[in-house]
């Protein structure tokens, strides 16, 4: 039998010997050495520093916009601008969509000062041409949530396929002083409004998109003293019309991308991906997957990997911790587009249920290195950022991560 002395010191005894174990347990680097399914790479000036799996193809949720941004800034470069034309025929407007994903309320303001520059100063309706990108888009992983990460994607869309309102007195109004509500905007809202009074929800269908744009274009003439007829329609712009007015965006491609980054816009990504197929429509996802796959071939040399759609919303997406991190050192050059951290972390989160991913550089040693972690299992939402600041402020890394690479 114990005596009372060592019945007294026993817990003590256990403590001292559980403290280690409990700090293993809350070290982030400790923990995920542990994760049987994630994984890591990180270099240092060329060298790699940190290892797991990092061959293994994993689901890269959103951090996949990575890849997109960087095919979409070396397919037009930086300073490019989307363009959405203007054509006028029988005094009706026609608005051929060529895909712009930022065409927002206080662009069409431009819009509405440019057409009154071009004479325009009453009008027996609007048309619009929709018809670059398919009607009858299959986007892998977007669901048919009011959400605004799930807005319909169409080649003619104002404030990315979504309407922000609000309930006050009973009525539906808009939520934004710079948005008009309108007849569609107010229906689409009215049926969220009976369980949430304010909130931003998505358009629901591709076709809303051309619709809810010419409202909103419709009301904002109106505002600016432009007689506009209700007369709304949809089709192609007649053949041989020429446009009165090209609209290039005031947002330059690197802005739009930055945007994409910070926001992690389903709708710019998946636009963005549509887009690259080519300039003639109707563009679909099966063009754009085989588009991209042959840029990712020609300039990464990779064998294995998927890529079925541009914002990282299905997880039939794989790719390895080696080709995403790739990716992110050929993103060097546009690194500042990426989010934040603290100053110490300038990278994408990737995020689906059961899914945590993050990308880009961390500093060590006052300089930007590139890291890339896929995390393919349950965690909380704020463990990779954990991981990624342990990795930004600590020399000596668990042996765990130290893979054959190292």
């Amino acid at each position: 039998m114990l005596s009372l002395f060592s019945r007294l010191l026993l817990p003590f005894l256990l403590l001292l010997l559980c403290q280690p174990l409990q700090a293993a347990q809350k070290d982030p680097l400790v923990r995920l050495a542990a994760m049987p399914n994630a994984s890591l790479l990180l270099e240092e000036n060329g060298k790699t520093v940190a290892s797991k799996l990092a061959g293994r193809q994993m689901i890269p949720a959103s951090t996949l916009k990575l890849l997109t941004g960087l095919a979409a800034l070396e397919h037009w470069g930086e300073e490019h601008r989307f363009e959405t034309r203007f054509y006028l025929q029988d005094n009706i407007l026609w608005v051929r969509g060529g895909g712009d994903p930022f065409l927002v309320s206080e662009e069409l303001d431009l819009i509405v000062t440019a057409l009154q520059e071009q004479g325009v100063h009453k009008l027996d309706g609007i048309s619009t041409d929709a018809t670059l990108f398919d009607s009858d888009l299959k986007i892998g992983g977007r669901s048919s949530s009011d959400n605004p990460y799930d807005a319909p994607i169409s080649s003619l869309a104002a404030n990315f396929n979504t309407v922000s309102y609000k309930k006050s007195a009973n009525k539906i109004i808009s939520a934004e002083p710079q948005t008009p509500m309108t007849a569609l905007g107010k229906k689409i809202a009215r049926r969220y409004a009976k369980k949430k009074s304010r909130g931003r929800v998505n358009l629901i269908s591709e076709e809303n998109g051309p619709r809810y744009f010419a409202e909103l274009l419709a009301a904002k003439l109106r505002l600016a003293g432009v007689a506009v007829k209700n007369r709304l329609s949809a089709g192609q712009v007649p053949h041989g019309l020429k446009p009165i007015y090209t609209h290039k965006n005031s947002r330059t491609l690197s802005t739009v991308v930055a945007a994409m980054m910070e926001h992690s816009s389903n709708f710019i990504a998946n636009s963005l991906f549509l887009l690259m197929a080519g300039d003639k429509g109707p563009l679909d996802m099966n063009k754009a997957q085989q588009r991209m796959q042959k840029w990712i071939r020609k300039r990464f040399k990779w064998k294995e990997f998927k890529v079925v759609e541009g914002a990282g919303l299905s997880r039939e997406n794989h790719l390895s911790a080696r080709q995403l991190l790739e990716v992110v050192k050929e993103f060097k050059p546009y690194r500042e587009l990426l989010p934040n951290h603290k100053g110490k972390v300038l990278a994408k989160t990737g995020t689906l249920r059961g899914i945590s991913c993050y990308a880009g550089f961390l500093k060590r040693d006052g300089s930007w290195q590139p890291f890339s972690l896929l995390i393919n299992q349950p965690s909380d939402y704020y463990f990779r950022v954990r991981v990624a600041e342990a990795l930004s402020t600590r020399h000596r890394l668990p042996t765990a991560l130290c893979g054959k690479d190292c």
